[in-house]
């Protein structure tokens, strides 16, 4: 296992050529190859099992060949594609080696052990097992005992099934089924059963070429493709059509097996397909389009939350102090009549199960005619119940007042009747009682969910549907105390808050406007003189506010257990490189005991391990121990954790975020010139030797008491020893051996050493000289250190050194003959000194030229180096890997042992690496995205520079125009944007880490140290040596050198560090799949990035990429493969590794996720990472990737975890203001809310891609995402719901981060929002929500709900709540109850609003995302930072965003549950520093924050003018504060974040292109960006799909913009005060003669304007002219005064707006009539000008105003501004040429 690597390359060539099959990682198909991975007895192990199929019959339907498997043997019977039976070959056998070399016995013999054959089979059917249980059937897995062969044919036969499933993995319970009928045919052929009809031995049913694929797959692929299609792309009702789920659940059913047979036969009712009407329709659940999802699913929070506000009203009514004056109290009978009024409670909560029991019905009956009459029983019988509950409490409740009002008080019989209602109430919630005792011993329930016993289910029948998921979600006592304990604070706070805040205030005020009397309205009242309206005004805020609020408490509780989670897992301890530099000893020490393998204990049990673990980690964290002594240089823990630091500090070369300079201040030097110390970075060191010198100059005393003070710093000891033995060589090594002066300098450093020794060095030197010395010796070095060397000052140099050192140094000064006596001057001076006696390295000897450096560093520096590295990001990522270490981390297990893994990464058509007319392309105002880079990141450039100068570059200008240098630009640029090549470099840093990992774990002393001093002689030129030092993570085994340095000796003459195994195990253990599924048709076209996927192939060895490939067969049709390829470095080209034919295309459902699904198959390994193609990863987390697979092994409460949560690092925050406010937001929730929700709330799902899976796990559980047509569109979100459901556990881990990117332009910001919202929108109508709403205990319930759908929903609330308020406030103000009311009662109704009205700003300003923000920050970075970074934020209009964010938010959420209409949304990965055009961000937001914002506006004046509080200018200020920040912030927003976007000229160029978009008359093909009239009929598309309900609530919400016109007329003069309704009816004709005008117009223009214009200019003037003369008699013969003009038009344009909206809900029928259609569309034109008119109106003022346009660039670049970035030359474009 150790033969070199080169040995290893010359015999791998014909081995490999010989073979001639191309093989994906191992050679198993020829066991004699020389291939690193074959060397291990358990790979032979494994392969041996498998080749063990002597006794069995061979299969009849093909030619059986001595050399082939049990593999091939499935294969051969069952029909198998022979490139699924070689991909699962190989799978099973890394499976099975990685398994025996993780079991801990140190039996190496090639054997198999049984039962690590025997576990992987368990695991793998955990889930079949479980599916046979449920349907209580036993399953066909029959294993005789101790029969490995066996195990390996069900496993084998397993993997066969779903290595060729295609789109079927998404539905386990159907692979469930097909393997059952395929298990129990295995079994009859290994028994040997005759077939009864033939009389042979049993057979297969399904057998022969391809069997298995025709005959099972396709026909069940076919019926999802059907149903998909019958879909209309996801824009048919969800309930119209099945999804994967649907057909996945018709698995479920226990009469399954007599519907389908075996084999399935197309005949049956299951695959007829749409549109046949006698089809199988939906299962298991029915998604239908309704808010009302929202109730249904969490019906148990919206019944807490309506019965306690009923209760808290009826106790406020009373206006006790205290609410248990009256409910506890025993006196009087007003307190009894309370109590007894909080009673009617329960006549509600029936009345909500009654509800509950009709959405049920009307969602899912559906399902009743389908799923069996017992559904519908049961639903009917739920519904009659509920029903009779509301009519008994309603009865009883009634029969107490009768009695009470008849005995005028409170007698016995009244009592007893009393009793008789609270016995009904006893019995109705026994139910919640028997939950609670369940909660409460949560192990007792999930035994009685997980059972199948048919008494359970009958016991269950009546309160819940029986489902296969959902059973046992129950966690363990102690994390139900921790959860329950949160929740139980939050809600108490909730509660009182809004008892004594909200409700109470507002009883007062309640009453005083119940009990008015004679109101005089200003309009004509419908309802007489009720006041109970304006009572509903006044309560609809404060109780959409009350039922909102606990998101706030949500926000603040979560925060602080999130700090305080944080806090004992010792985040934030190191902040910052002072804090390092404080604990650089322990941190060695901690990278030793965690990255470096656990020594095993034999026999050692579980405890004492951990209990030692713990005891050594408590005294590395707060250094009990002086631990870091036994660091010494002679310790192999020292070499190992050199080799890693400065591994880490060369990848940060690679990187370009550190310089050369910084690279020798940051590595740690080997051992070498015999120096005595482990040779800290000089970075520690700096200022240590001055301090030191100091010391000895003020000392006076022994030797003994100054070395004591100087040992009290470790740093100042090893800088004191080193720079004297370092000294010392040097001296020697530059003075000739053999000459005097050798010898001189020998006997003085000889006399030193003796003089310390006896400890009389302070008494025969003089300390005082010391500093002197220092002065010459550096002025030594300084000569020694130029380019050019100038000997004879070298020699002057030394001279005097010389002299000071004999003559000053010695206490007692001594005589010419003591001195040659004693060897310290020339026996004969024929010449001076020193004079021919030196002789300098060689230039080339860089190992001497570099200590030399180092030496002068540690003499001369005199600052305390804080700024090394400079590069923040460097800075960042040195410290948090060093404060990881100290975290509680698994101890790592070594690289032979530990946990096999892959990653996946979805990739469509993004950037893989920028062309170089990319780097060029200039924007419009004149910026390229090179130039843009080197503005935000100046510090890197000029290290990129230097790299490549170092690497042979003569001339900068050889960047733009030398192939090689070109590419090495364009690698530099990629890897700072979000591209493919970023995103692989990071992978394949995991490759590189094990790689040295694997050498270190076997490393023995004598190899570390020959090592580290053999990469010392490489000489500072092996920073970056490489050419390709970014892309070339290491070739083959076989291929040319690692390009990478990382101890690989490519360059040396020295034996290679690396041994070869190394290679053979990182294979093994990691491998890395990109699914780029159109790679194939990118070949086809010549597409550039074809080009580079295959140079990342190149690269990188460990890289596979799989993709979809089409094939043309005889005319239209075509056959799909998936294929795998990779690069062969030998043939030097792609080779085709696997081909697996497809049942057809690919895309069934949502692309993304099948993408992935295919790609599945050839990953490898117990875990797979999925990653997303904006991500990216650094080399100092990889190296603790093992440390992250060992959590799969620990428990986390009763369970071990299936997805393993890991933290992210948003790395676009630097870009603009905006990139920092979203990375900031994203950065809070996946870090403080993650932490949160995985302990104590224990309900964290998966959220976006760095997590890691369980792959065994999910491999038989649907895979790792969802893929129904739009439903599922948040496709991976689903995978953490699917994990929670079917039991498993999700845990947060903060030690390991990956980079992520963001989205860094407000469009893109939007976008992305509008995505995740209408994602958001999709869930709350998905069967997985309902699930986990009705499956988790009531506490975890809550925190699922406010952490998944309910933000959205919140969000959207408090939008309503502005809506709620403002149109409230209008409606009192203009139908005249505010004046009266404020007349007429003691107490104003606007403090009640008080509290609402804070909450809502609170929420609206963001400073809910910004609390736990700002903990976050105060945790890892220090709480004045924090504060301060929030502050900035504020300053640069961060609440402006978050507004505006929330207004995205709430429209797609809003308008995805009413209409349908999510789609995904490509947001596009590029940098954003474009201005944005007006007309782009019209179509972007008119709809969703424009018109909302305008109409709220209208109202807010209108309310100014009418309202009473208008009078009083501070009232209404603070009344209307929250509503003006909010339409401000929805109208300016998309200035202020777009650049230039308040530039007069450019403002002025977007108004006159938006005009010509308005009136672009389109044609075929037009596209929306085009013509105004396409983007409004893909505005409006979503009520061309939606249902009813839908068309319904749409009329009925726009009705409102009637209610302006109603409200206005009444004041106009002319209306004369008159309240008849004839006044408003009247006011039509001035709408019906607008349209018949309008019509007129359209009509004349169409006909005579080309012709005969001077017609259609007369019907003009005669309109005109009729207004004109209407308007004179109107102001002669009435009370209409000219200002009614234009108070008329804010009454009569929202008409116009509302008639307009409905229209478009009745677009089908209007369409028929052209001319009707044409007006619509005309006047719907003329609106989006006005609304652009009034949108551009402000900012056209604003643009005005000098110095607005400077101070906004500076807010949006202010980020990149600290670092030195010109923005200002960058939005003009006046470029300074700085090449």
């Amino acid at each position: 296992m150790t033969t070199p690597r080169g040995t290893q390359r010359r015999a791998a060539a014909p081995a490999a050529a010989a073979g001639g099959e191309p093989y994906n990682i191992l050679p198993i198909h020829d066991l004699l190859a020389e291939h690193p991975s074959l060397r291990f007895p358990e790979v032979r192990a494994a392969a041996a099992a498998l080749r063990a199929v002597g006794g069995l019959r061979p299969p009849p339907f093909s030619q059986w060949r001595a050399d082939q498997d049990l593999m091939d043997w499935l294969g051969a019977f069952f029909g198998f594609q022979r490139d699924n039976v070689r991909n699962q070959r190989e799978h099973l056998v890394l499976l099975l080696a990685n398994a025996q070399m993780r079991l801990s016995s140190a039996d190496f013999s090639d054997t198999l052990e049984p039962r690590i054959a025997r576990q992987i089979r368990k695991k793998l059917l955990r889930n079949y097992t479980s599916w046979c249980g449920f349907l209580g059937r036993r399953p066909s897995v029959y294993v005789p005992e101790g029969d490995p062969r066996a195990d390996l044919l069900y496993t084998g036969l397993h993997l066969l099934v779903w290595g060729e499933a295609a789109n079927l993995r998404f539905m386990p319970e159907c692979l469930c089924y097909i393997y059952h009928h395929m298990a129990t045919e295995l079994h009859r052929i290994l028994e040997g059963f005759i077939d009864t009809a033939t009389g042979r031995p049993a057979n297969p049913a399904v057998h022969g070429e391809n069997a298995f694929l025709v005959r099972v797959v396709t026909p069940i692929c076919d019926v999802i493709r059907a149903e998909a299609e019958s879909s209309r792309d996801g824009k048919a009702p969800h309930a119209a059509w099945r999804n994967y789920d649907d057909i996945n659940e018709y698995f479920w059913r226990r009469d399954v097996f007599d519907r389908l047979g075996w084999p399935m036969e197309q005949s049956r009712q299951f695959f007829r397909t749409p549109p046949d009407r006698s089809r199988v329709r939906k299962t298991g659940f029915v998604e239908v389009r309704s808010f009302w999802n929202i109730y249904r699913s969490f019906d148990r929070l919206w019944v807490m939350l309506l019965l306690y506000l009923q209760a808290a009203a009826i106790v406020a009514w009373e206006g006790a102090k205290w609410p248990w004056d009256d409910l506890l109290s025993s006196r009087g009978s007003e307190s009894k009549d309370t109590q007894v009024r909080v009673l009617t409670v329960f006549i509600t909560w029936a009345a909500l199960r009654f509800l509950q029991s009709l959405l049920d019905i009307g969602t899912q009956f559906r399902r009743a005619f389908r799923d069996g009459r017992m559904l519908a029983v049961r639903m009917v019988l739920k519904a009659v119940v509920a029903a009779a509950w509301v009519v008994a409490f309603a009865v009883l409740y009634m029969r107490v007042w009768n009695q009470r009002t008849d005995n005028g008080q409170w007698s016995s019989a009244a009592d007893s009747r009393m009793r008789s209602f609270l016995y009904a109430a006893a019995a109705f919630v026994i139910p919640e009682v028997l939950a609670i005792v369940l909660f409460i011993v949560p192990w007792v329930r999930n035994a009685l969910e997980k059972t199948n016993w048919k008494i359970c289910y009958a016991l269950t029948w009546w309160f819940q549907s029986r489902s296969f998921v959902g059973r046992g979600l129950r966690e363990g006592t102690f994390d139900n105390v921790k959860y329950s304990i949160f929740w139980v604070l939050l809600l108490a706070v909730k509660f009182a808050f809004s008892y004594f805040l909200q409700i109470r205030p507002l009883v007062k005020p309640t009453k005083e406007i119940y009990n008015l009397n004679g109101i005089q309205y200003t309009w004509h009242e419908f309802f007489g003189q009720s006041n109970r309206f304006a009572v509903f005004v006044l309560w609809l805020p404060v109780v959409l506010i009350y039922l909102m609020d606990i998101q706030i408490w949500y926000a603040i509780f979560s925060s602080l257990s999130g700090a305080f989670v944080g806090l004992f897992a010792h985040l934030g301890e190191i902040r910052d490189m002072k804090q390092l530099r404080l604990r650089f000893q322990f941190f060695a020490s901690a990278m030793s005991f965690n990255i470096m393998p656990e020594e095993q204990q034999v026999n050692e049990s579980f405890l004492p391990s951990r209990f030692r673990n713990f005891w050594q980690r408590l005294q590395l964290r707060y250094g009990f121990s002086r631990s870091f002594r036994k660091i010494e240089s002679n310790q192999v823990e020292a070499r190992r954790f050199a080799l890693v630091w400065n591994e880490i500090i060369s990848k940060f070369r690679e990187e370009d975020i550190v310089s050369d300079r910084e690279v020798e201040l940051l590595e740690l030097p080997p051992e070498l010139w015999n120096v005595r110390v482990i040779r800290w970075p000089c970075f520690l060191l700096c200022n240590e030797l001055s301090l030191a010198l100091g010391q000895a100059k003020e000392v006076t005393g022994s030797d003994r008491r100054l070395w004591r003070k100087i040992c009290k710093n470790d740093y100042r000891r090893c800088a004191v020893i080193e720079v004297y033995d370092s000294a010392k060589h040097m001296l020697l090594e530059i003075i000739k051996e053999g000459t005097e002066e050798h010898g001189i300098v020998t006997q003085l450093f000889s006399d030193f050493d003796g003089s310390m020794k006896m400890e009389k060095f302070t008494v025969e030197y003089k300390m005082t000289e010391l500093h002197n010395i220092h002065t010459r010796l550096v002025a030594l070095l300084v000569l020694i250190l130029k380019p050019t060397k100038d000997v004879t000052k070298i020699v002057n140099a030394l001279q005097t050194l010389y002299d000071v050192v004999v003559r000053d140094f010695q206490a007692e000064k001594r005589s010419m003959e003591q001195l040659r006596s004693e060897g310290l001057a020339q026996s004969r001076p024929t010449r001076l000194l020193f004079v021919d006696a030196v002789v300098l390295p060689e230039e080339d000897n860089a190992t001497f030229y570099k200590q030399v450096r180092r030496m002068h560093t540690i003499l001369t520096s005199r600052d305390s180096m804080i700024n090394v590295p400079q590069n923040l990001e460097a800075r960042r990522r040195i410290a948090f890997f060093s404060n990881s270490l100290f975290m509680n981390i698994p101890r790592a297990t070594q690289v032979e042992k530990m946990m096999s893994f892959s990653v996946l990464t979805p990739y469509y058509k993004e950037e893989v690496l920028y062309s170089k007319d990319q780097l060029y392309k200039e924007n419009e105002d004149g910026i390229s995205i090179l130039y843009y880079l080197k503005q935000i990141y100046p510090d890197e450039w000029e290290y990129f520079v230097e790299r490549m100068k170092r690497e042979g570059m003569s001339d900068i200008n050889e960047l733009y125009s030398e192939k090689e240098r070109l590419r090495d630009l364009r690698h530099w640029v990629s890897y700072r944007g979000q591209t493919l090549s970023r995103t692989v470099r990071g992978m394949m840093y995991y490759y590189e880490a094990l790689k040295m990992l694997t050498f270190l774990d076997s490393a023995s002393e004598h190899d570390l140290k020959t090592g580290s001093r053999e990469l010392a002689t490489m000489g500072s030129s092996r920073i970056g040596s490489s050419r390709h030092d970014g892309v070339a993570g290491g070739s083959g085994y076989y291929s040319r050198a690692s390009s990478s340095h990382a101890l690989s000796r490519a360059s040396s003459s020295v034996s290679s560090l690396f041994k070869g195994s190394e290679y053979g195990t990182v294979l093994m253990k990691y491998t890395y799949v990109v699914a780029c599924q159109v790679y194939g048709q990118q070949k086809a076209k010549n597409d550039p990035n074809a080009f580079e996927i295959l140079e990342l192939m190149k690269n990188y060895e460990a890289l596979r990429v799989a993709y979809v490939d089409e094939r043309q067969i005889n005319g239209n049709e075509k056959e799909f493969f998936s294929v795998l390829v990779k690069y062969d470095q030998q043939l030097q080209r792609e080779v085709e590794i696997y081909r697996v034919k497809l049942p057809g295309e690919l895309k069934i459902g949502e692309g993304k996720p099948e993408n992935q699904n295919h790609a599945l198959i050839f990953t490898r390994g117990d875990a797979v990472q999925t990653i997303d193609m904006n991500q990216d990863n650094y080399f100092e987390e990889a190296l603790k990737m093992r440390n992250l697979l060992e959590e799969f092994n620990r428990y986390y409460g009763i369970r071990k975890p299936k997805i393993l949560g890991v933290r992210e690092h948003v790395f676009t925050g630097s870009v603009s203001s905006l990139a920092w406010f979203m990375s900031a937001q994203e950065t809070s929730f996946v870090t403080l809310g993650q932490r949160v929700l995985a302990d104590p709330l224990k309900v964290r799902m998966h959220y976006g891609h760095p997590d890691v899976f369980d792959r065994l796990w999910f491999l038989g559980r649907g895979g790792i995402s969802k893929a129904s047509r739009i439903i599922n569109i948040s496709e991976d979100i689903f995978a953490g719901f699917n994990c929670t459901l079917r039991g498993g556990n999700v845990t947060h881990h903060e030690y390991i981060q990956v980079g992520k990117g963001r989205d860094v332009g407000l469009n893109q910001v939007s976008m992305f929002e509008a995505k995740v919202a209408s994602g958001n929108g999709e869930q709350t109508l998905s069967r997985d929500v309902y699930r986990l709403g009705h499956r988790l205990d009531f506490f975890r319930m809550l925190s699922f709900f406010y952490t998944t759908v309910g933000f959205y929903f919140n969000t959207m609330m408090v939008v309503l709540t502005v809506y709620a308020f403002v149109w409230g406030r209008f409606y009192l103000a203009l139908s005249g109850l505010e004046d009266y009311i404020n007349k007429n009662t003691s107490s104003s109704n606007n403090a009640a609003l008080g509290a609402v009205l804070n909450q809502q700003f609170v929420i609206q300003l963001g400073l809910f995302t910004a609390l736990p923000m700002i903990i976050e920050n105060s945790l890892e970075h220090g709480f004045l930072t924090a504060v301060w970074d929030f502050m900035k934020m504020q300053l640069q209009f961060a609440s402006v965003f978050y507004t505006f964010s929330m207004g995205t938010k709430t429209h797609y959420y809003g308008r995805t549950i009413l209409h349908g209409g999510a789609k995904y949304r490509a947001t596009g990965r590029g940098f954003v520093v474009e201005h944005k055009k007006f007309a782009e961000n019209y179509r972007l937001y008119a709809r969703s924050h424009f018109i909302k914002a305008i109409e709220l506006g209208v109202i807010l004046t209108l309310y100014a003018s009418y309202g009473s509080a208008s009078g009083n200018t501070l009232v209404y200020i603070l009344l209307t504060l929250s509503s003006w920040f909010l339409v401000s912030s929805w109208i300016l927003a998309p200035f202020i974040f777009n650049p230039s976007g308040f530039d007069w000229l450019k403002n002025f160029n977007d108004f006159e292109d938006f005009l010509n978009w308005i009136w672009f008359r389109g044609g075929i093909s037009v596209q929306s960006d085009q013509s105004w009239e396409k983007w409004w009929e893909d505005e409006t598309d979503h009520l061309r799909t939606t249902g009813l309900w839908g068309c319904i609530l749409e009329i009925i919400l726009d009705l409102r913009f009637f209610f302006f016109q109603y409200a206005i007329v009444y004041r106009l003069h002319i209306a004369d005060n008159s309240r008849s309704i004839l006044v408003y009816l009247l006011s039509w004709t001035c709408i019906l003669l607008a349209f018949v005008a309008l019509v007129t117009v359209a009509y004349f223009r169409d006909r005579y304007s080309a012709k005969k214009h001077i017609r259609y200019r007369l019907v003009q003037a005669i309109i005109v002219g009729s207004t004109v003369a209407a308007i004179v008699v109107l102001l002669e013969f009435t009370k209409f005064q000219f200002v009614d003009t234009f108070t008329s038009l804010l009454a009569f344009l929202p008409t116009g707006w509302g008639i307009i909206s409905i229209a478009l809900v009745f677009k089908p029928y209007l369409r028929r009539s052209e001319m009707v259609w044409k007006t619509v569309v005309t006047v719907a034109r003329l609106y989006d000008i006005l609304f652009g008119v009034i949108v551009m109106a402000p900012v056209a003022v604003l643009s005005w105003l000098p110095g607005l346009q400077e101070m906004q660039t500076r807010i949006l670049f202010n980020e990149a501004f600290s670092r030195g970035l010109h923005i200002s030359q960058i939005i003009t474009g006046k470029k300074a040429h700085v090449f």
